[in-house]
């Protein structure tokens, strides 16, 4: 096969509606703690969509209008809601396994986009500009130096603004689409295997009697 043949098997498993809207889903599929996953999803939607109106407007924006401190609100509370649900999310797939039947990647990217949106929730926070916000700065420009990162200055609000803006919320959208498009394409983890209470009743017997013996 050559490299065109495997591109084109691979994007048409992509690109096929099948991938993106199936008709039939498995049982367990519907369960409560597979929404967690789409939680998330439509978490970081709000967070990114009243990011943007608040970078639009500029900090005046949603610090003085009412409607601007409404979606300031907003802004924050879509990343209390973002980050609940992905701890949730993240031990759900922990302990079902997630990482099995070749999903490795998918838990892979997984695990990336928490580490990425812990940096970019801080970088954020610093842009509150209060005096929590500033000691915070101070502190972490301390460790941050201590580390060997001197270059990424928590205390130059230009480089934090990019960076919490455009750069961190770029690299955590990819890692996030990347995600979504494997667990589309290898689909969602079952449940482990219920083990065979017939199976498990003649190990407890044939246990017992070893003992015996």
């Amino acid at each position: 096969m050559n490299w065109t043949e495997y591109v084109r098997d691979k994007m048409g498993v992509l690109l096929s509606v099948d991938t993106w809207l199936p008709r039939d889903l498995p049982e367990y599929a519907f369960g409560l703690l597979y929404t967690l996953g789409s939680l998330t999803a439509s978490s970081f939607v709000v967070l990114v969509a009243s990011g943007i109106l608040m970078a639009a407007n500029g900090p005046q924006w949603w610090t003085v209008s009412p409607i601007g401190f409404f979606v300031r609100g907003v802004h924050f509370w879509a990343v209390q809601a973002f980050f609940f649900f992905m701890v949730l999310h993240l031990l759900r797939v922990y302990f079902s396994g997630a990482w099995r039947g070749g999903r490795e990647k998918t838990w892979l990217l997984g695990t990336l986009s928490l580490l990425v949106a812990i940096p970019t929730a801080f970088t954020g926070y610093l842009m509150r500009g209060d005096f929590y916000s500033q000691w915070n700065a101070v502190q972490a420009k301390d460790g941050l130096n201590a580390m060997g990162f001197a270059w990424f200055n928590v205390l130059n609000a230009g480089q934090m603004y990019g960076m919490h803006v455009v750069v961190l919320p770029l690299v955590l959208s990819v890692l996030i689409a990347l995600h979504i498009t494997l667990i589309r394409v290898k689909g969602v983890v079952p449940p482990y295997p219920a083990r065979d209470e017939d199976e498990a009743a003649r190990r407890e017997e044939e246990g017992f009697a070893d003992a015996q013996s």
